[in-house]
């Protein structure tokens, strides 16, 4: 889900966009972190707790199973510190400024669209990029001006929220900004407001933390390490040794292999509308509420669009008829989530379940008897992003239960029902798969920082990670191998900071258990690295990050198939091998006859010995120095895309730095030796200046 814009709460704090954080107290004094909490008799309690929440696994039956874009972001640093410079000189009018928008508009005010507006609410917004913040919002690629934005925002809501103004108010001014400065048109705007308003009062009226920790806890990094002990938390380990790490040996000849199919993302829109308008000023286009396109240029595709789009249902069809005719040996499908349209702003409960009912029962027709293993995405729910967990909310209207009770409904066509308990709790479950082989599911949104419950409190969402720790202890007990299924990938900068690092935890202390890990969530085709937590320099883990059905946007459909160590003495469960499939968009909307085809083997395309963390972990690092290679990767993280941008040094090292970091908001520790290695290599020496400088003279003559 690489969408954004209007995604999360965070949007409203862009309507209040002002100048109040600018002149806030300073950045709490950084703290050092509490020790990792040990193992004591007191622990056995939560152990106990976890025991009651887990599967039956003693009696649980294996399941069988058969044989057979990056964004670029533009060069700001001068423009910011430009805009922070006016912001001291506009520092005397702070108190004015609270004056006008407490008490009534200034009168002298004449322009029109501005005019219930504080005048220098109107000038600090023309200083701030409206523009660039919300292309920042949309591609979680943040800078100090998004922290800006959100710092002024969040403490602009808190003060009103502090002097009484009651719901309507806020949803009333927050419409009033969002249309004044067009972030997005009326309808959008009143949608937004309306279907979010209500829980982002509702929170940040139970929290005791400033806009420093909001801003930190929500964007990360890039808006400074904030201490905040209420987000400070770490799960606890049974007392139990780490297995000394056993190398995993190439495998020199044939074996036996599961073929395992990789959906996510798919974003089905029931109203795409071919020949409507392609280019709104929506978030989601091509729709019948697009009205007709005005050019041919504009018109959206039948089978799609590259730009704001997301899939019409042709188009799934479409690709799921291939899969059963091309792909006749699939084992079982992983399904990572997200599968309404990006129209957050006018969704229901009722619509997005329907969506989810018909999107099941297709599977089902399309793959009878075949397992299907899925996962929550975080366009599931309404308002996207919002799962509160069930000891933060004591208002049914906001309860997620509407959601889980029925996801329990729908997925156990394909699980057993001893997974119901978990699911309903938090959407997450463990299945064995086969004797030694575990599957396990997590609920990503508990560390969705767009999910803004978890700023009441994000220790360890309904013990979801404590769980999964028992039950891969379990794992290791029995001898088994598991996969992990999710959306939200670990190492995303939407991934709470916190949530993550214990994430990270998990996988290094169960390295010998965890083979494989797979998600979603980006739209494109990458993975993300994990390592030894004592030793940086050694890869234990890998996570796969499936590619999107949906075009959304500039992007080729596609999805991806994996090659599983299948049932043999010794098995690894370890990915073999993958391929990504795609439909060039272009030339079905062109010729109106889709051709699905594969865009790449990985091990005979990047020349890899195996798939290895080890071996991923050279691959990175060669994508340093050898241009070509990464022009290869970056086509494929693309899906071969026609429209996909051009990558520039600062790209490369964002793109390259993603690969390492299975750890969110770490980049400082995790990419400094690759930034390092990159930089270096874009500098020209004098001697390389000068001779392209004669040459360029040379040809001139």
């Amino acid at each position: 889900m690489l969408f954004r814009l209007l995604t999360t709460w965070s949007y409203q704090i862009l309507s209040f966009i002002t100048v109040y954080a600018i002149f806030t107290a300073g950045i709490p004094i950084e703290k050092p972190r509490k020790a990792i909490p040990q193992w004591t008799t007191h622990n056995m309690s939560l152990w106990e707790d976890i025991i009651l929440l887990s599967s039956d696994n003693e009696h649980q039956p294996a399941l069988m199973i058969n044989h057979t874009g990056v964004y670029i972001a533009p060069d700001i640093e001068k423009m910011e510190n430009e805009t922070l410079r006016k912001f001291q000189i506009l520092k005397t009018n702070y108190a004015k400024y609270f004056y006008e928008v407490d008490g009534k508009p200034n009168k002298e005010d004449s322009r029109a669209s501005r005019a219930a507006l504080p005048r220098f609410v109107d000038k600090a917004l023309q200083l701030l990029n409206l523009n660039q913040v919300v292309g920042e919002v949309e591609t979680s690629v943040m800078s100090k001006m998004s922290c800006t934005a959100c710092k002024a925002g969040a403490g602009f809501l808190q003060h009103y929220i502090k002097t009484g103004k009651t719901r309507d108010d806020i949803v009333k001014i927050t419409y009033q900004f969002c249309t004044s400065f067009k972030l997005q048109t009326p309808r959008v705007c009143e949608g937004i407001t309306e279907l979010f308003s209500g829980e982002v009062v509702y929170v940040l009226q139970r929290i005791n933390i400033g806009p420093e920790e909001i801003c930190s806890f929500v964007i990360g990094d890039a808006c400074g390490d904030v201490y905040n002990p209420t987000h400070e938390w770490d799960v606890v380990f049974p007392p139990v040794p780490k297995p000394t790490p056993i190398e995993t040996k190439i495998l020199k000849e044939p074996v036996p292999q599961f073929k395992v199919l990789h959906l996510s993302d798919t974003h089905f829109d029931p109203y795409y509308e071919e020949g409507t308008n392609a280019d709104c000023n929506e978030p989601l286009c091509c729709r019948l509420t697009n009205g007709p396109a005005v050019s041919p240029q504009n018109r959206a595709g039948r089978w799609g669009d590259y730009r704001k789009c997301d899939t019409p249902k042709r188009t799934i069809d479409n690709m799921l008829q291939h899969i059963v005719a091309t792909h006749t040996d699939i084992d079982y499908i992983i399904w990572t989530g997200d599968l309404p349209a990006h129209d957050i702003w006018n969704q229901t409960k009722e619509e997005n379940l329907s969506i989810l009912k018909e999107t099941v029962a297709q599977l089902l027709k399309m793959f009878p008897g075949i397992p299907i293993f899925p996962a929550l995405g975080n366009h599931e729910a309404v308002p996207v992003n919002s799962f509160p967990p069930s000891s933060l909310v004591n208002k049914p209207e906001y309860a997620i239960d509407w959601l889980y009770s029925e996801l329990d409904t729908q997925w156990r066509r394909w699980l057993p029902g001893s997974v119901s308990r978990t699911i309903k709790r938090g959407a997450f479950y463990s299945v064995l798969v086969r004797p030694g082989f575990r599957i396990i599911s997590l609920n990503m949104n508990y560390c969705n920082n767009k999910n803004w419950w978890l700023l009441i409190n994000s220790t360890d969402p309904v013990k979801e990670l404590q769980w999964f720790i028992y039950e891969l202890q379990n794992a290791e007990f029995n001898g088994e191998k598991v996969h992990v299924l999710g959306h939200i990938p670990p190492g995303h900068p939407d991934c709470l900071k916190v949530w993550s690092r214990n994430y990270y935890a998990i996988i290094s202390r169960y390295e010998s258990t965890i083979t494989a890990q797979f998600f979603g969530h980006t739209h494109f085709d990458e993975f993300e690295l994990f390592y030894d937590t004592q030793n940086l320099g050694r890869a234990v883990s890998i996570a796969y990050v499936g590619p999107s059905v949906t075009p959304y946007y500039d992007l080729n459909p596609g999805y991806r198939i994996y090659y599983v160590d299948g049932d043999r003495e010794h098995s690894t469960r370890s990915v073999l091998d993958h391929e990504t499939w795609v439909m060039n968009l272009k030339e079905a909307n062109l010729y109106d006859y889709p051709i699905w085809q594969k865009l790449y083997s990985t091990q005979a395309a990047y020349n890899l010995p195996s798939l290895r963390p080890e071996d991923w972990d050279v691959f990175v690092s060669h994508l340093v120095e050898d241009q070509t290679t990464f022009d290869l990767y970056y086509k494929h993280y693309w899906k071969n895309s026609p429209t996909r941008p051009a990558c520039d040094a600062e790209c490369k090292k964002r793109m390259i730095c993603d690969l390492r970091s299975g750890r969110s908001h770490d980049r400082k520790i995790l990419c400094q030796e690759i930034e390092s290695r990159i930089d270096a290599g874009t500098r020209i020496s004098w001697r390389a200046w000068l001779y392209n400088g004669f040459t360029a003279s040379v040809e001139m003559i």
